[in-house]
């Protein structure tokens, strides 16, 4: 696999999710290519978010920050997997 950016994986699955919402009737020879597809693109964005968290947490480790770098409010319910729209 080739190196792929944080955006084209996204529009990956973006577009996986768009193809499996909207089908009538589920595609069955098309399913292998299109889960195998979104898994990878999926590691490649949690990769890259990873690395961001990572960066982040030692740059504002530094300054004395809180390591709660996601910006959420105090008390609010943190994201889970559950969150996202994505149907797989």
């Amino acid at each position: 696999m080739t190196e792929q950016t944080f955006k084209g994986a996204y529009a990956v699955l973006q577009r996986h999710a768009e193809t499996l919402r909207t089908q009538r009737e589920p595609n069955v020879d098309d399913l292998l290519t299109i889960v195998t597809e979104s898994v990878d693109a999926y590691k490649v964005c949690k990769a890259r978010i990873d690395a961001v968290e990572k960066a982040l947490e030692a740059a504002l480790g530094d300054v004395g920050l809180d390591s709660n770098i996601t910006g959420q409010a105090e008390g609010a319910r943190p994201f889970s997997e559950a969150d996202d729209d994505v149907p797989f």
